[in-house]
């Protein structure tokens, strides 16, 4: 890791929730800091916010295009899109596209991306990209990264370093079998986790409570189990309740109703605005 790549790391680690937005001001100092972000985002240290940079429709589906209309196994909208890809050989910007609207567009380019129809190349967002600590940059950093050399390192990011290791190391003895025996005379506090099935009771009983008719925004979640819970884990818990059918999980369409840290509380995805919904089936 270079010198740079080492300090966008200690700056990311000074974030609340190890976040930030890419034009915030402590990351102006950086030169070329787009490919700095690639760099670590393909060693999965940290990951950011992506758009479709160009599509390019694949011989599954020019093929496709060529069955009967009614034998399609595609939306009438897929249909379309696939159709103003058919008309160039090579790769186009997603804007050339007109119809649907942007966030519609997008979510269908993912879809025929994900069926093997066409090919989208994703790169950093223009506006309003994040970038984020990774689970895996947590753990290089606590347990695998040994520095070397000789490098020019402020003691603010001297200090930002030493309060993330504090942080969770301070985590790692809590993360306990709730079965694992526990001395009376010991004084040690076992910190139990909080099970999916309760995390699923709390937004039941936060939606009645707060009104929410089953659209529970998650930054009302995040409120309630962060802390205990990190981020990540929260995220993660959801997924599973996701994975399970026992909740689901919507985009914002509507900004206009929140301020932007109660949108940036959501789960960004790479393709269009976070998930910000939490429904219960």
């Amino acid at each position: 890791m270079d010198t740079n790549e080492l300090k966008f790391l200690l700056k990311l680690l000074g974030c609340s929730n190890y976040r930030s937005s890419l034009s915030a001001s402590i990351f102006q100092s950086f030169k070329g800091k787009d490919k700095i972000c690639q760099n670590l985002g393909a060693r999965e240290l940290v990951d950011f916010s992506r758009e479709i940079a160009t599509v390019k429709i694949l011989s599954p589906g020019q093929a496709l295009l060529k069955l009967d209309s009614a034998e399609l196994p595609i939306t009438d909208k897929e249909r379309k899109v696939l159709e103003k890809l058919s008309q160039t050989s090579g790769k186009i910007n997603p804007s050339k596209i007109t119809s649907p609207k942007a966030v519609e567009r997008d979510a269908i380019l993912k879809n025929l991306s994900d069926r093997g129809l066409i090919e989208v190349e994703l790169k950093i967002k223009r506006t309003k990209a994040e970038v984020w600590l990774t689970e895996r940059g947590i753990e290089y950093l606590r347990d695998d990264y040994s520095p070397k050399g000789a490098a020019n390192i402020s003691l603010d990011l001297l200090n930002n370093y030493l309060r993330f290791l504090r942080k969770t190391l301070k985590v790692i003895p809590e993360q306990v079998s709730v079965s694992a025996p526990e001395s009376s005379e010991s004084g040690v506090e076992t910190i139990i986790n909080i099970s999916d099935k309760e995390i699923l009771e709390i937004i039941q009983k936060l939606d009645k409570e707060l009104g929410t008719d089953n659209y529970l925004p998650i930054f009302h979640l995040r409120q309630k189990l962060q802390p205990p819970l990190s981020r990540d884990d929260l995220d993660k818990a959801l997924y599973r309740l996701q994975a399970k059918d026992l909740i689901d999980l919507s985009t914002l369409q509507e900004a206009n109703a929140y301020t932007t840290e109660q949108i940036e509380a959501g789960i960004p995805q790479n393709i269009c605005g976070p998930l910000f919904f939490i429904i219960v089936n």
